[in-house]
Order: C-alpha cells, then sequence, then structure tokens
C-alpha cells in the first residue's frame, strides 16, 4: 500500500511537471508566433519542448506562415508590375495625345464648312477628355509607389487658396457659376508638401466644375479646414461614399469625370495626415479637409 501510494505521487508530480513543460511551451510559442509573423521576416517557429503534439502543431503553423509570405511576396511583386505597367502606357499615350490636340487646334482657326468643324470640335472634345485622364493615370501611379519627391515647407494656405479660385474663375464664369470664397484674414500657415496641396486644392475645384449644378462655395477657417460645396442633384448619399474610390464614376457626369481626381485627393491627405471628409446634405455636396 506504501509503495502503491509512493508510486501515484511520482506518477502525479511527472504528470504534474509535463503540464508546466507544455504551457511553458505553449507560452513561448505565443511569444515567439508574435515575433516571427510578419510577412516581411524570413525566420520560423522553433520548438522549445519534446511533446510530440507541440511540435505538430509548430510545423503545421511554421508551413502556413510559409505559404503566406510566399502568397504576400507575389502580390507585391505584381502590385509593383501593375502599377510600373500603368505608368509606362499612360507615359506613351501622353506624347501622341499632346500632339493631337496640337494638330487639332490648328485645324480648327482653318477654314471649314460648319459641319467638319462640328465633327473636329467633338473629337477635340474628347481628345482633351484622354489626355487629362492619361495624366491623372500617370500621376496616379506615381503617387502610389509611395514616393515623396518633395521635402515640407511652411505654406500660406490662405495665399495658395486665393490663387487657385484665381486660375478657375474663368472656367467658372463659362460655365455660369460665380464662387462664393470666404477665406479667413487670420495667417493660415502649415507645413505642408507644396505640390501635394496644390493639386488638392486644384483637383476640388476642378470636380466642383464638373458635379456643380451652377453654385459653389469655397472656404478656409482660421483653424485651417478647407471646405468646398456644391448643389449636385445628381448624387446621392451611396455615390458620395464611393467618390474617392479609384475609377468610380457618377452616370450623368460620366463625360467628364475620369474617376481618378478625388482619388489623388485621398491619398495626397493621407500622405500629409489630413483627414477627409465628404457628405451629402439637403442636395449638396461637402467635402471638407483638415489641415
Amino acid at each position: 500500500m506504501k509503495y502503491l501510494l509512493i508510486v501515484s505521487l511520482l506518477f502525479n508530480l511527472l504528470f504534474l511537471l509535463k503540464i508546466v513543460a507544455v504551457r511553458k511551451s505553449v507560452r513561448n510559442l505565443r511569444t515567439d508566433f508574435s515575433a516571427v509573423s510578419g510577412l516581411d521576416s524570413n525566420i520560423i517557429l522553433g520548438v522549445t519542448g519534446r511533446d510530440k503534439e507541440i511540435c505538430r502543431l509548430v510545423s503545421s503553423m511554421n508551413e502556413v506562415l510559409v505559404r503566406l509570405r510566399e502568397s504576400h511576396n507575389k502580390y507585391m511583386l505584381g502590385d509593383a508590375e501593375l502599377k510600373t505597367a500603368i505608368t509606362n502606357i499612360a507615359h506613351d499615350l501622353r506624347t501622341p495625345l499632346t500632339a493631337i490636340c496640337g494638330y487639332l487646334e490648328i485645324a480648327m482657326k482653318k477654314d471649314m464648312d460648319d459641319e467638319l468643324r462640328k465633327y473636329l470640335s467633338i473629337i477635340d472634345e474628347r481628345a482633351v477628355y484622354m489626355k487629362g485622364l492619361t495624366e491623372e493615370m500617370f500621376e496616379f501611379s506615381i503617387l502610389s509607389s509611395g514616393e515623396v519627391t518633395e521635402e515640407k515647407q511652411e505654406i500660406f494656405l490662405n495665399r495658395m487658396l486665393e490663387d487657385c479660385v484665381m486660375n478657375y474663375y474663368p472656367s467658372l464664369m463659362e460655365r455660369g457659376i460665380e464662387p462664393v470664397v470666404e477665406i479667413t484674414e487670420s495667417r493660415v500657415v502649415r507645413s505642408l508638401y507644396p505640390s501635394y496641396t496644390e493639386r488638392i486644392f486644384n483637383n476640388l475645384i476642378s470636380n466642383a466644375l464638373k458635379y456643380s449644378a451652377g453654385d459653389l462655395e469655397i472656404s478656409l477657417s482660421e483653424d485651417g479646414v478647407f471646405t468646398i460645396a456644391n448643389s449636385a442633384p445628381s448624387l446621392s448619399g451611396v455615390e458620395v461614399g464611393k467618390l474617392f474610390d479609384r475609377f468610380f464614376t457618377v452616370e450623368n457626369a460620366r463625360k467628364n469625370a475620369g474617376g481618378l481626381g478625388l482619388s489623388i485627393v485621398k491619398t495626397l491627405a493621407a500622405r500629409m495626415d489630413c483627414a477627409l471628409k465628404a457628405r451629402y446634405e439637403e442636395g449638396r455636396l461637402i467635402i471638407e479637409i483638415d489641415f
């Protein structure tokens, strides 16, 4: 009876030690997994115990890690190749489209009958549209690469916004849109990328030209919040939620909207950590950027 008790105690002790060892192995495994689970790493899990099931588990986890990393590497390579292809295609299209637009401009100055002028005018309109879309594709592919080619500078936002509005003023007047502009008299200076900030202003004003039903409000508060709003009866709340998606177009504006302008705005704002919001209230599209 005494020997049975001793054997039982020894068995329980060994079992307890086994449990402690397994718990230690699992704890170490959890710590190691957090350290090596990155998709950019080549390190795999090691085994710190002798338990067969733990060893099998580690082996299965390593197989999954290897497959995930292979899939991730293929995706990154394919994504890089796609961006390069888009950049090259856009670049190759820019030159002939620029030449086409130039020759069309010369042709429109020649004497011709009204019917031929009408056809050339349509061709010119489509060529200008394709040229703009190609420029946006080229720019978006460059921006998507993540490369920043300039340093941040102290930007006087009031002045930059005024200049952008004045550049678009003739086009706005041509569309019968007289903008209501309210820019704070307080100096709003921020450390930003100059070309990014200017592109944001230009793209948003250009977008208003495409969607506005005849009105436009532009403001910059002393807190650095830029707001642009216009009536857009052809939009809906669902469409507003997709405006910043790549290549999204609204059916009624499809002939004018390339679908990349606002996506570029989203990318540029994110690069500068500026909050971007869009909402649809009582038939009006309202876009805000907090600089």
